[in-house]
């Protein structure tokens, strides 16, 4: 699933293209293109300009001029690539939202830009939402993310803190903290060399301040490649892959040497997902 830095490499990628302009036509080809929550049909968006492109953990929304905002998560398998609309439909597509004539894609005259969305498992999905205290209606119960200026890192670490689960479903919970997903937190907890079966009030709030910190330093370089890509599922909006996979250090290591101390790398069943870590290093 893609991530706190996947999900910010698109954002990043769609706001070099679309930012100003307007949407000329948009159309969905999946009943599960489109939230069932959603306000509006797709077609809603036509005549709206696009005034930004903003995230908060795994999610990402567009702002209009209107009263109303596009908002996407990508889901398992979602993508968001900006094509031609002369060029040939993606499998898998999903939607598609013309944007009008500026000077054509990539200097190509004549060619549109388009936003399309494709989504191979169909768990992503588009909505048109209103804002609510300046955030999107179904964003609203997501906590802050460790990038966002109002997060409050003392905070987060009284609540975990407090807490009888283990500290990996913790730092899943996206209401706690967002963004950090099973990747991420897998190689936080190595960097701060904690094991992700400790139950939270175990830990004392130093041990949780460095667990954030080190999940925030790993997404921080992951956003620098371009995120984390092991198949064709996760694609930037050029549709290229991101190469952080080369630089992780547990997940998706098992059977390998750990890179600090060349104990090999385990991978255990926990909570409904895969754990990976080094079990002389997070004891």
């Amino acid at each position: 699933m893609p991530e706190l830095p996947e999900v910010e490499t698109v954002r990043a990628g769609l706001e070099k293209y679309v930012l100003n302009k307007r949407i000329s036509s948009a159309h969905s080809y999946h009943l599960r293109a489109i939230k069932p929550s959603s306000i509006s049909p797709l077609k809603a968006l036509v005549g709206a300009k696009i005034k930004a492109v903003k995230r908060r953990g795994k999610f990402l929304w567009f702002e209009l001029d209107r009263d109303f905002v596009l908002v996407a998560h990508l889901g398992m398998s979602g993508q968001l690539i900006i094509s031609s609309n002369q060029s040939a439909d993606q499998s898998h597509l999903r939607a598609r939202i013309e944007l009008q004539k500026m000077g054509g894609f990539r200097g190509k005259k004549g060619a549109g830009d388009e936003i399309r969305f494709i989504d191979q498992r169909t768990f992503g999905w588009l909505s048109i939402e209103e804002m609510q205290d300046e955030i999107p209606t179904s964003v609203a119960h997501i906590a802050y993310d460790p990038f966002e200026k109002d997060f409050n890192l003392k905070k987060v670490i009284t609540n975990i803190i407090s807490r009888k689960s283990a500290i990996k479903p913790a730092i899943l919970n996206q209401e706690i903290i967002s963004g950090i997903g099973n990747i991420y937190a897998d190689e936080a907890l190595w960097r701060a060399k904690i094991h992700p079966e400790i139950i939270c009030e175990d830990l004392s709030a130093d041990e949780i301040k460095k667990l954030i910190n080190s999940a925030k330093a790993v997404m921080k370089s992951a956003i620098k490649a371009g995120g984390t890509s092991f198949d064709e599922q996760y694609k930037n909006v050029n549709g290229k892959s991101g190469y952080f996979s080369r630089s992780l250090s547990v997940y998706g290591r098992a059977g390998q040497p750990c890179s600090r101390c060349a104990t090999l790398i385990r991978r255990i069943a926990f909570a409904n997902r895969s754990s990976h870590f080094c079990p002389r290093c997070q004891r």
